[in-house]
């Protein structure tokens, strides 16, 4: 009897210290640093939505030289935070990328000039020097300037484009008349180096009529042919959207999980709080599905690039409501 206790109490023991299942891993590849642009995916880490749909993330910083597309077909990442402009032509170039869902429902773009430079509207864009990011970042402003017949290899009737840094220094030194900003990032660099709002003039992608889609989830098409996978995104999203309500409902806290995931320490809290609050702005409408009218209007921009577009093509099968179908259920 006591040899039969015993080795129901040795079995016992045996199973107390085998290990839990893990959880399933999922690594993320964001576009930029760590910011506010990308709260919901840390809020999500943080407050444990992740852990809830057993998900074991991680979220890799972008930077100047890191390309989305070029990180997920080496192998580098699950699924990607891009532009949608970007994802398309990568897409079109043989990268298949495939959107599974949209947290951003609006563009934060814009191109910011000084009104000493006298520019009023677009039409006295030719002759002047526009700064512009690069990347993946420039086709947006290419899709712009195509449509309103603007050369942008200089010239009294074109723009000449300034390969702009991710700062706001031409702007500051007087290298460039506009330069690319964000509503919730570089504009505000501008203000806090001393510059009023009374002494620019903002084109916002989206009041043109040429705002494209950003911050958009995307992963490989051939991962979706498999089950576990398909299975792995439904929770990544649904958890991610999570996140990202929250992150709307309360962006000062919100800033601060992004500010104890920053490990440059190069964020500051009066930035990354105004950040947090901004991209709110940008993602509020979204329940993380991606609307049809969107995509469309985004790919009839990209088309409309006269001798140079952006895409050459109607693409097909570069986005799917099956992730988020399941996900919002």
């Amino acid at each position: 009897m006591k040899k039969h206790i015993a080795s129901i109490l040795a079995g016992g023991m045996m199973l107390a210290a085998a290990p839990a299942l893990a959880a399933d891993e999922v690594t993320l590849q964001l576009k930029w640093v760590t910011q506010a642009q990308f709260g919901g995916y840390y809020v999500a880490k943080d407050k444990g939505f992740y852990e809830e749909e057993d998900l074991d993330v991680t979220i890799k910083p972008g930077g100047p030289d890191i390309a989305p597309p070029q990180v997920i077909a080496g192998g580098g990442a699950d699924v990607i935070v891009d532009w949608m402009p970007a994802a398309l032509a990568a897409r079109e170039r043989g990268v298949p990328l495939v959107n599974i869902a949209q947290p951003f429902k609006s563009s934060g773009m814009m191109l910011t000039c000084l009104k000493e430079t006298g520019i009023e509207g677009p039409d006295d864009f030719p002759g002047r020097t526009l700064g512009v990011w690069f990347f993946g970042n420039e086709y947006p402003f290419l899709s712009w300037m195509s449509q309103l017949g603007i050369p942008t290899e200089g010239g009294e009737d074109g723009v000449e484009v300034l390969k702009q840094g991710f700062n706001v220094d031409p702007l500051l030194q007087k290298q460039a008349d506009c330069i690319s900003t964000m509503t919730y990032n570089e504009y505000w660099q501008v203000i806090d180096a001393g510059i009023t709002p009374e002494e620019l003039i903002n084109f916002k992608y989206e009041d043109q009529g040429v705002a494209t889609l950003e911050d958009g989830l995307y992963v490989l098409e051939e991962d979706l042919q498999d089950p576990e996978f398909v299975d792995k995104m439904v929770r990544f999203v649904r958890a991610s959207m999570k996140g990202w309500k929250w992150a709307e409902e309360n962006p000062v806290e919100a800033a601060m999980i992004v500010l104890e995931n920053d490990a440059t320490g190069a964020q500051t809290e009066k930035h990354q709080k105004r950040m947090m609050e901004e991209v709110a702005k940008l993602t509020a409408g979204s329940n993380g599905e991606l609307d049809p009218a969107d995509y469309q209007r985004t790919v009839d921009s990209l088309l409309s690039g006269g001798s140079d577009p952006v895409i050459t093509q109607e693409p097909e099968g570069a986005w799917t409501h099956a992730i988020t179908d399941e996900a919002l259920n």
